[in-house]
């Protein structure tokens, strides 16, 4: 199966696949990973990894190069089969799924048809899933989820790359499905393109969809995901909510003003480091507060701020933990 018939929910030999809505067993988590594990020689891509995604989450999947990513979501995708372990969608193998038309997915690379509009291959596309026309998202609307309104009746070809990446993403939008898998979605965009990509997410969102995405933006996990979910070397190292995460693995940091010596700094509970410039103290501190009330005790809160980490502090420390 390529990636055009992946966006398309076709089958490789052209078979078109029936209504959703029709098909009979589509229960269950939106996404469930069992125990997979893969390896490509010597390396082992994802090891042992379980995860399951609600029906309407947003989750972002994160990981430093080399983490397993891209692998776990062709796992999932059923476009590579696992060592060992089982990967569903909507309680059924994802092959299936992707045959419904029940997923929409966006990979980081792949080709387009050339010598077609952006028009034209939607309503291709659109045109390869066999159910009622109140079960699809309308041209028009497709187009403006996408970004893509005011280059519609451009040639494929003669796209810029982040044109080309806004047209794949209207390609998985085309079905209109209930799982959207996107691999690194804003990768080729601008500031002002990813903005209104998420813009449009979050509206897409709503409806019910549930959407697993990967990003090395940590700031779109941050304030787009419901969840996030970190990898490093192929397993599952943190999953919860950003602010859980950054909560548990990343420590705040608390700043004053000093007019003295600070050896005693570095006694005060949670206090894990002290970075002293000038007359400037930074405390990093697994617990704040307590940091924060030894300082007053001290009499010692002159010019005090309290950042609270984040979710790339968290990231860090977990993916260099893990190395």
């Amino acid at each position: 199966m390529n990636d055009i018939d992946l966006l398309h929910g076709i089958e490789p030999s052209g078979a078109v696949p029936r209504p959703r809505d029709a098909e009979p067993g589509a229960t269950g988590d939106a996404v469930s990973l069992e125990g997979v594990s893969k390896s490509y020689a010597t390396v082992r891509a994802v090891d042992d990894l379980t995860l399951t995604v609600p029906r309407g989450q947003t989750v972002a999947l994160l990981g430093p190069n080399g983490a397993g990513k891209s692998t776990t979501i062709n796992l999932l995708l059923g476009l590579i089969p696992p060592d060992s372990g089982r990967a569903e969608i909507f309680g059924g193998p994802p092959e299936r799924a992707v045959r419904r038309g029940l997923v929409g997915a966006m990979p980081q690379e792949g080709g387009l048809p050339s010598r077609v509009t952006v028009r034209e291959l939607l309503r291709f596309v659109a045109g390869t899933y066999a159910r009622a026309d109140a079960a699809r998202l309308p041209l028009d609307e497709v187009l403006a989820t996408a970004g893509v309104a005011d280059i519609a009746d451009r040639r494929v070809d003669r796209l810029s790359g982040g044109q080309g990446q806004r047209v794949r993403f209207a390609a998985a939008l085309a079905g209109n499905p209930r799982l959207l898998v996107l691999d690194e979605p804003t990768a080729a965009l601008d500031v002002e393109s990813r903005k209104e990509f998420w813009e449009n997410m979050r509206r897409y969102a709503a409806r019910g969809t549930t959407i697993l995405f990967s990003t090395h933006y940590l700031e779109e996990a941050d304030e787009h995901a419901d969840r996030v979910v970190v990898m490093s070397r192929g397993r599952v190292v943190a999953d919860g909510t950003s602010r859980e995460i950054k909560r548990a693995a990343a420590l705040t940091t608390v700043s004053v003003t000093i007019g003295g010596e600070s050896a005693w700094l570095a006694r005060l509970p949670g206090v894990a480091a002290v970075e002293v410039r000038g007359d400037r103290a930074r405390l990093r501190s697994s617990d704040s507060d307590a940091t924060v009330l030894a300082l007053a005790r001290a009499g010692a809160v002159r010019d005090l701020e309290v950042a609270p980490a984040a979710l790339e502090d968290a990231f860090l420390a977990l993916t260099t933990e893990e190395k």
